[in-house]
């Protein structure tokens, strides 16, 4: 019997992001803000496109704050649910991007994303009216809690405008009791 061929990297490659289009494109709020994410591997970064809606101080201008907290809480939640899909891709389990769109609650039907249990944000410095970037670290993922911290940057990844850390309901995995 011959083992079967391995998939060429494009094919893998093609796969892993439309899952991880799937998850982003699920959550309107995300759109709405302008985030994407850069992939590399299994690793991500966020990234906050500059607009005009995103200030909250025109004095200064300054991004606002409610924007800079969202873009870290979105980071760390896409964090946690990527590392789980990754899982599952890795293990050659169902499509991911299989999820289609449009839930009562503004999410995708199927996208099973970790609830926030609390947040906390520490602001560093103003956002200046430029692009910014975030990426997430996740400290425990368990079967039901998971542990996140994540940093924002613009210009330069060494000096940070915000942290955050966050805990986090983690969803119920298919066939695992409840």
């Amino acid at each position: 019997m011959s083992r079967p061929q391995p998939e060429p990297v494009q094919v893998i490659k093609q796969r892993r992001d439309a899952a991880l289009g799937a998850l982003v494109g699920g959550v309107p709020y995300i759109g709405f803000l302008g985030i994407r994410f850069d992939r590399r591997g299994d690793e991500l970064t966020a990234v906050l496109p500059f607009d005009e809606k995103l200030i909250g101080n025109p004095l200064l201008p300054a991004l606002h704050g409610g924007v800079t907290a969202a873009f870290l809480e979105v980071t760390a939640i896409i964090e946690l649910s990527w590392s789980l899909m990754w899982e599952e891709m890795e293990k050659g389990g169902p499509d991911p991007a299989g999820a289609g769109r449009g839930g009562d609650d503004g999410v995708a039907p199927g996208l099973r994303l970790p609830k926030t249990i609390d947040f906390t944000v520490d602001y560093l410095r103003s956002g200046l009216p430029r692009d910014a970037y975030a990426r997430a670290r996740v400290n425990r993922s368990g079967r039901r809690y998971a542990s996140v911290h994540v940093e924002a940057w613009q210009d330069n990844r060494s000096r940070l405008f915000a942290q955050a850390s966050g805990h986090f309901l983690m969803p119920l995995r298919a066939g695992s009791a409840g």
